[in-house]
């Protein structure tokens, strides 16, 4: 009869502890640079702070994830670029952490040129036109003193495996890469130039929220920006477990998946926090793509109240 009971009771205790899980959705682009809300799942740091996560792969538009949040159909979305476009042409959104304040842009040239202003007047391919390819190339070329407008050219060459290929037929002479698509191109034979991330502040990757729930429900956010918080932590902790979940993430084989991992760990910080040089960088980049004259203030766009509360929490001490 005791064995009944207790029986009943574990079945009870479970049925209540799944019950009070929060269900969340939780949209993340393709990009392994997005990497933190997936192991935040993969690993339980979600599911540790009291949610069923839905992870939610989100294509089809810059303007999709943002309306997803502001409707309700998200609860929150892994990106930067597209938060701010979206909030500064009028959608009631917030940026509410940061969990990468680096690019993961490289620039990879043929061999025989040696450094960045080697490149003065040559061919630099990207994907498209306005793309974060772009937009990082544009900054590492004018860090070395080269005027991105008439030193260099940018060129659209598509996907990165097709940049290497007219590299390879002397079409290209550089081009700007991502993570792990670089490893392809140092196979191919092209050295890594210059790693936008030991160059400059951008951050690339955090959470946004609606307004709506920002007001509604700041503990859920708390939790969520802590469970990111201890997935970056993992990251530089745990580097075969990192490597075990990239592979399973984003369908990569344990050379690649590996590469990954050296290549852009020391981009993703471990305490969420916004630097605000970068910051401003990409502000002031995304008024120019919009041809937006007005002042736009750093809290226009972002609320990092409840991120300093996790902090806290995290026994993460004020910089």
């Amino acid at each position: 009869m005791d064995k009944f009971l207790a029986v009943l009771l574990a079945i009870f205790v479970f049925q209540t502890s799944v019950q009070a899980m929060d269900k969340i959705r939780v949209g993340t682009p393709a990009d392994a640079a997005h990497f933190t809300m997936h192991l935040a799942h993969k690993k339980g740091f979600l599911k540790e702070e009291g949610f069923d996560a839905e992870m939610i792969a989100i294509s089809g538009g810059a303007t999709v994830a943002s309306v997803a949040l502001s409707n309700g159909e998200l609860d929150y979305f892994y990106g930067l670029g597209v938060s701010i476009r979206s909030i500064i042409l009028g959608l009631p959104l917030r940026i509410v952490a940061c969990y990468r304040p680096t690019p993961h842009f490289l620039l990879q040239a043929r061999p025989e040129f040696k450094s960045v202003k080697d490149l003065k007047g040559k061919t630099i391919g990207i994907t498209t036109y306005g793309s974060g390819t772009k937009i990082i190339g544009r900054l590492m070329v004018k860090h070395f003193g080269l005027d991105p407008d008439k030193d260099v050219k940018f060129v659209p060459g598509g996907s990165g495996e097709g940049r290497y290929i007219r590299m390879r037929q002397g079409l290209l002479d550089a081009t700007v890469a991502t993570v792990p698509t670089e490893y392809i191109g140092r196979k191919m034979g092209f050295p890594i130039m210059v790693r936008s991330e030991d160059l400059f502040t951008y951050p690339f990757s955090g959470l946004t929220v609606s307004m709506k729930k920002l007001k509604e429900k700041p503990d859920e956010i708390k939790r969520v920006i802590r469970a990111g918080i201890k997935a970056n932590r993992y990251m530089r902790e745990d580097r075969e477990g990192t490597i075990t979940i990239l592979m399973s993430t984003y369908r990569l084989d344990k050379e690649v998946a590996t590469a990954a991992y050296d290549s852009f760990i020391k981009g993703f910080n471990l305490d969420g926090s916004m630097p605000e040089d970068g910051f401003r960088h990409l502000i002031d980049d995304t008024k120019r793509l919009l041809k937006i004259d007005r002042e736009v203030a750093l809290n226009e766009v972002s609320d990092f109240a409840i991120l300093r509360e996790a902090q806290r929490e995290l026994g993460i001490k004020e910089k």
